[in-house]
């Protein structure tokens, strides 16, 4: 009889642990599934790291210029925030709006084996519909591609230059300045400059425009319209532009030549250094270059920074995927090596000192470094969806920390406003500004 007592009990109180533990585990999933309510990000990829992107920014085109209906951004390469309400946008003239509808299965003549066609289907699933940049009916500039396009059918060279608002709103319109342009690579500020000038690097003209900040006057022009070369008086397709505190500047030469070049801030050439590990002429390696190439040996340079504490150059060595430094009148003092797919766009040096990186086309990625050469952060991915990116061919950030990117193969800006709580050493460091604040 005890012994069925004892069994009784037993049972009796495993029910009631069961019970207990059941009621307990409950009430620690309600818990969790509130917690998870009120957090929808918990399990988000955070595609845009740690930022939001900003849907439908800036406004459509259509909307900003209201005779442009039909028509989009084309290569979008350059983007500079003043402040939060004047950011400047250009791109290589307006491309025709794809229209949204179902996928077509259409052959291509050629591409297989042995010659035949291919049948694929377009657009492709989970590609962007177009590059904007590249292909004989895409944005014009690209100087070695067989350009088809028909200017009014297949594009229109019309609001190269202009700027937005925080909500997308168009604030001025520099569409008088549209046949002094060609090819428009970057627009920027110098940090040092209490005028605020803007500098307009247009690699197609082979010149660099000097403008009052209203846009109204062309107050110089450094380089001769039209006519490249690689002497002190020319360029050949310059990429980007750094400034130190006394208005010394630096370009680097770019494209086609393969230096940085040095100026005094009146834009009296001073220097230059670099050699070409590669032909622009042929399109091929220098014969014998060895893999990697020699310090000072460039393939495409197209970015460059310089600090001003150390006057340290840093300089995107493109196509050799790498960054080389040197001091402020051409003596190598390092290489990093970013690996073999890295296609470093745009460098930003933050008010932290640290060096910021856009890869266009090899991991998509923004990326954090400090002045060692040691990667800190990085974020991105590869897409044409809202977030997603595809040749960040220039970055910025405004006093607020918005960050502002323009793409050229998607053909648009992107405006990414930090996420709530976000971890401030993954934001986009503050721009310099030390002549101006606004």
């Amino acid at each position: 009889m005890n012994g069925r007592l004892n069994v009784i009990f037993a049972a009796t109180c495993g029910f009631l642990v069961a019970i207990f533990v059941f009621v307990n585990n409950s009430e620690m999933l309600r818990s969790r599934a509130t917690v998870l309510a009120q957090n929808h990000d918990a399990s988000d990829q955070q595609v845009t790291g740690p930022y939001d992107v900003v849907k439908d920014w800036p406004k459509p085109m259509a909307t900003l210029f209201p005779e442009e209906k039909g028509w989009t951004w084309g290569s979008t390469q350059a983007i500079f925030a003043q402040n939060p309400n004047r950011i400047f946008i250009s791109m290589r003239g307006e491309l025709p709006i794809i229209k949204g509808g179902d996928p077509l299965n259409t052959e291509v003549p050629g591409i297989g084996d042995n010659g035949r066609g291919i049948w694929l289907t377009v657009p492709m699933p989970g590609v962007p519909n177009r590059n904007a940049s590249i292909g004989p009916t895409a944005s014009p500039g690209e100087p070695h591609v067989k350009f088809v396009a028909q200017e009014g059918r297949d594009y229109r060279w019309q609001h190269l230059v202009y700027a937005v608002d925080g909500e997308g709103n168009l604030v001025d319109d520099w569409s008088r300045w549209d046949k002094t342009f060609k090819r428009v690579h970057k627009i920027l500020i110098s940090p040092y400059d209490p005028e605020k000038r803007v500098w307009i690097d247009d690699d197609g003209k082979c010149a660099i425009f000097i403008f009052s900040n209203d846009g109204k006057k062309l107050l110089q022009t450094i380089g001769e319209p039209g006519v490249c070369g690689d002497d002190d008086k020319h360029f050949n397709r310059q990429t980007d532009i750094a400034w130190l505190p006394d208005g010394t500047f630096f370009v680097s030469d770019g494209y086609e030549n393969t230096r940085v070049v040095k100026f005094d801030k009146t834009g009296k050439y001073l220097t230059s250094w670099g050699k070409p590990s590669w032909d622009w002429r042929t399109r091929k390696d220098v014969p014998g270059m060895p893999d990697p190439p020699p310090p000072n040996y460039f393939h495409t340079v197209h970015g460059i920074q310089v600090d001003p504490v150390s006057r340290r150059v840093f300089v995107s060595d493109r196509e050799n995927h790498r960054i080389q430094v040197f001091d402020e009148n051409g003596k190598f003092l390092d290489v990093w090596p970013l690996g073999p797919y890295a296609a470093i766009y745009h460098l930003l040096l933050t008010e932290d000192r640290n060096l910021w990186m856009s890869d266009g086309h090899g991991t998509f990625k923004i990326l954090k470094y400090d002045l060692d050469g040691k990667m800190l952060y990085q974020w991105g991915t590869f897409g044409p969806l809202p977030g997603e990116m595809w040749g960040v061919h220039e970055f910025t950030v405004d006093q607020q920390g918005n960050l502002y990117t323009a793409e050229v193969f998607n053909g648009r800006p992107q405006k990414f406003h930090p996420r709530p709580g976000a971890d401030p050493s993954h934001l986009v460091g503050k721009q310099m500004r030390v002549a101006w604040k606004d």
